[in-house]
């Protein structure tokens, strides 16, 4: 069956309306191929990016057949972080605000448990949780699962990967052995496999990962430089797009945090997210980042799960990531719901294969760039400034301000002149934010390199030791020291030396 339109899927009339009125007109790639089957009920493993409609694939599905007459849990979604069960629980809100019989809790960590048994006293027919947290339920009898019908499991790799793997086993062993086993995953690695084997019946494949419908309207570059030269490359690349909503990911906890105080000395409202931070920690800078506080916002790509943010502008790589297909999850996070985006991925000379590796893998297009200009970046300026004087003008009283030109016309200054002043000293408070002095062609991590190896050529010895048959001899590079003598104590025979 061919799925075209939502229409092709004989929705509820309560979902349908609701699709209507979210604005969705046509199914993307993993919601058409993944709907039919598990409208009929059939075990799948989804593969599929984030930002690719995944979350809406399984939640029409359970929502098309929950009883309402039936007060017990029908339904369990699994999801690895906070994050991502509250941004599941939303989108499951959306499609349900038609039906007030359905009702849906989420249980996770961070939460007081209290507050979690009250909303679970309304009997809801959907449960969406954390392993974890969902664990400590059971543990305590607090509700039962072993009616549910259908379970998912959401980002199932990502939880497989932060150590839920026998939660997941006991959960899914609790459960109907009858039920319906849906996996979302980025990967097929060999723990899906065993959790398939194990709990599911004949899953059906979807894969869509080289589906470039699932990468919208996002336009692909990378840049090269050296290590040294990335931090200048970033805040010019942040100043000349004018960015209000940036993501940049880095490998380690240790370069968010550096990274993020660079970005601030330079005047950018920024934050960061990594594994170091607690639940409030984390919840506390998403609101900032979806109110606009924050405007850059540094992850690592753990932490980074669950980020729902509609409108961010463009996604740096400030770090290649490790993974091939954590590209794909990466930039995904731009150029949503129709929006278009912008990929960045600043690149060593050496990891241009790395790179080229990565389009292979995930089916896309990344063009060359180069670094922007000094020029580049004064035009760029300059631009906004225009915008923002032309909105000032239309929007703004300035009468208070005419008086102050009044006087500088009357010493003889021409108002293009008094322009141009201002300009220049916007200009000036603006220039600290550019080092003229970084040259981005200048591969710094090469010229080390070439000055190694030149260091372990000139520290030849050119000498010999009869008794142990190693070289010594004066080095090269500092001719006062002493020449190395190496020895073997005869008791363990470990080697030393001595002067």
């Amino acid at each position: 069956m061919t799925i075209k339109t939502f229409e092709d899927l004989h929705l509820s009339e309560f979902i349908q309306k609701a699709v209507l009125d979210l604005g969705f007109e046509t199914p993307s790639a993993i919601q058409a191929e993944s709907i039919p089957h598990l409208m009929n009920g059939e075990d799948i493993i989804a593969m599929a990016p984030t930002g690719s409609g995944k979350t809406f694939a399984f939640a029409v599905p359970i929502l098309q057949k929950i009883d309402i007459n039936n007060k017990s849990i029908q339904a369990l979604v699994l999801c690895p972080t906070r994050e991502l069960v509250i941004q599941a629980h939303k989108e499951l809100e959306k499609f349900s605000i038609y039906n007030e019989d359905i009702k849906i809790v989420s249980v996770y960590g961070g939460q007081q448990i209290g507050k979690q048994l009250l909303a679970l006293k309304r009997e809801p027919q959907v449960i969406i949780a954390t392993p974890g947290r969902l664990m400590d339920h059971l543990r305590q009898n607090n509700f039962s699962i072993k009616n549910i019908n259908t379970v998912v499991l959401d980002e199932a790799d990502e939880m497989l990967d932060m150590g839920f793997r026998d939660d997941i086993n006991t959960i899914l062993e609790q459960t109907n052995k009858d039920r319906q086993t849906v996996l979302f995953s980025a990967t097929m690695e060999k723990e899906i496999k065993k959790i398939a084997e194990k709990f599911q019946k004949s899953p059906c494949i979807v894969d869509v990962l080289d589906n470039l419908q699932s990468l919208p309207d996002i336009q692909q570059y990378y840049i090269e430089t050296s290590e040294k030269s990335k931090p200048e490359l970033i805040l010019r690349l942040l100043g000349l797009h004018n960015l209000s909503s940036a993501l940049v990911f880095c490998n380690t906890k240790t370069s968010v945090d550096k990274l993020v105080d660079i970005l601030r000395a330079k005047g950018f409202q920024s934050d960061s997210i990594h594994g170091d931070m607690n639940q409030s920690q984390r919840e506390k800078v998403m609101t900032g980042f979806r109110k606009g506080s924050v405007k850059i916002l540094v992850a690592t790509d753990v932490a980074s799960r669950g980020i729902d943010v509609k409108d961010v502008e463009a996604v740096f790589n400030y770090d290649i990531p490790r993974e091939d297909e954590d590209y794909i999850h990466r930039i995904g996070r731009t150029g949503r719901a129709g929006s278009s985006g912008a990929a960045f991925s600043l690149v060593t000379k050496r990891q241009v294969s790395v790179l080229k590796r990565i389009e292979r893998a995930n089916g896309v297009k990344i063009n060359k760039q180069e670094p922007p200009s000094v020029e580049m970046m004064e035009e760029s300026r300059f631009k906004i400034y225009e915008n923002q004087i032309a909105q000032i003008i239309k929007d703004e009283d300035l009468s208070k301000f005419h008086e102050s030109i009044s006087s500088l016309k009357k010493d003889g200054f021409t108002e293009l002149e008094i322009a141009s002043a201002l300009f220049r000293i916007l200009n000036k408070k603006e220039q600290i934010k550019i080092n003229k002095q970084v040259v981005f062609e200048d591969f710094t991590e090469e010229k080390e390199e070439k000055s190694r190896r030149r260091n372990r050529r000139g520290n030849r010895f050119d000498k010999k030791d009869d008794k142990c048959g190693r070289s010594y001899g004066n080095r090269q590079n500092d001719k006062d020291s002493l020449p190395l003598v190496f020895k073997f104590s005869k008791k363990n025979k470990r080697k030393s030396f001595s002067k």
